[in-house]
């Protein structure tokens, strides 16, 4: 475990998100030696962002279009991002020399579902997973190259009962993401309590053969951990391939196990007094602990990685920013966005979290203006 937690290093290259505008794109920001942003470019994914409808207004769902963690995946030198108004899934290859240059590989592909909303690459699969949320909801899967992505393959459903553009937040797919061992692929999806509709986790299993390439079985296996209603964010906890950290925004977060079978418990949980909605969650190598995000607040809570439970609140309130939601770590940083609310405009807040568990210390809030607006949406750290 102690050779996992030190492959980190201290800083990253650079950060990304979606615009996840009519006409979709990557927003690259390289990453300074002292772990803060510097100004960045942006790169058409070829196809149209979507946002959702708030289910209690009828009015767009803003921010938060998505009601999604993974909206774009980091993966060697290559980027896959979700075009939700157009279902399709678009692949960038990132060049070495300067990670804010980004080149389109091949054209989007087709993906044979409805808003997708959240992606997952596989290195030793060589397999990229997206999942959907409007009216044709679940699973896909290609295989993927130099020369780009190859046909997505038949949907796994999920009948959630959907429209296109669905009517969210709740009952709708929050992440999909490969266990450490990239050996199973889980899919968070949320409940609707007031409507006592479960929410749970879809685990389908990697099939490797001999000179073949890699798929994902046909048949899963879904389970609603205990206590849980609401679950979204979800960050594996390095050293145990079948243990993850998650939020659930009906009460806080969660410490899931898997055992072989794909059946998910929750094994710790820790209620958040004052939450909005918990919703993000990405795991420090540096600090040993989860980073978990509010779109109602601009408050990072740490906790910790062995029962849940709470190491400090980061009042950031001071940055003006309504909340924040998709973030991610890179080496001793957490990168957190708030795509704002049309009066504040959208920004990353950068913490410094190399003093360790309970030592973080904001190091930059890094304005958006000209580049991403409240549509955007997710985070990813090149390494």
């Amino acid at each position: 475990m102690n050779t996992l937690w030190r492959q980190q290093r201290t800083t990253g290259k650079a950060v990304y998100i979606i615009t996840n505008e009519a006409e979709n794109a990557v927003v690259a920001l390289p990453i300074r030696k002292d772990g803060t942003l510097a100004a960045g470019r942006s790169t058409k994914t070829g196809g149209a962002g979507a946002v959702m409808v708030g289910a209690a207004s009828g009015n767009p769902q803003l921010p938060d279009g998505l009601a999604s963690q993974s909206s774009l995946s980091v993966l060697g030198n290559n980027i896959f991002a979700v075009n939700s108004g157009s279902n399709t899934l678009s692949m960038l290859a990132i060049n070495p020399n300067d990670p804010s240059c980004l080149t389109m590989v091949g054209q989007p592909v087709a993906v044979p579902g409805e808003f997708p909303n959240t992606v997952a690459a596989s290195a030793k699969n060589n397999l990229v997973c997206v999942a959907t949320t409007g009216a044709v909801a679940g699973v896909s899967c290609a295989s993927f190259s130099d020369q780009g992505i190859g046909p997505m393959d038949k949907l796994r459903p999920f009948d959630i009962g959907q429209s296109t553009p669905p009517k969210g937040p709740l009952n709708t797919v929050s992440q999909t993401l490969f266990s450490g061992d990239e050996m199973k692929l889980l899919t968070m999806v949320k409940g609707d309590p007031p409507n006592n509709k479960t929410g749970f986790i879809s685990v389908f299993d990697v099939q490797r053969q001999w000179r073949r390439p890699s798929t994902l079985a046909t048949q899963g296996v879904r389970s609603s951990p205990n206590g849980t209603a609401v679950l979204f964010g979800t960050s594996r906890i390095p050293g145990s391939p079948n243990s993850f950290f998650a939020t659930d925004a009906s009460f806080g977060a969660a410490v899931i196990s898997l055992d072989q079978n794909g059946t998910a418990t929750a094994a710790h949980s820790q209620a958040l007094d004052g939450q909005k909605a918990t919703c993000w969650a990405t795991v420090s190598s540096a600090s040993r602990s989860a980073f978990v995000t509010d779109v109602g607040r601009d408050l990072i809570v740490e906790m910790s990685l062995s029962d849940a439970s709470i190491i400090k609140q980061y009042d950031l309130s001071a940055n003006g920013d309504p909340g924040l939601i998709d973030l991610a770590s890179g080496g001793n940083f957490v990168y957190a966005l708030s795509p704002g609310n049309g009066t504040t405009g959208a920004a990353i807040t950068v913490l410094d979290v190399s003093g360790g568990k309970g030592g973080a210390k904001q190091a930059q809030r890094f304005s958006l203006a000209g580049l991403a607006s409240s549509t955007a949406q997710g985070m990813a750290v090149l390494m």
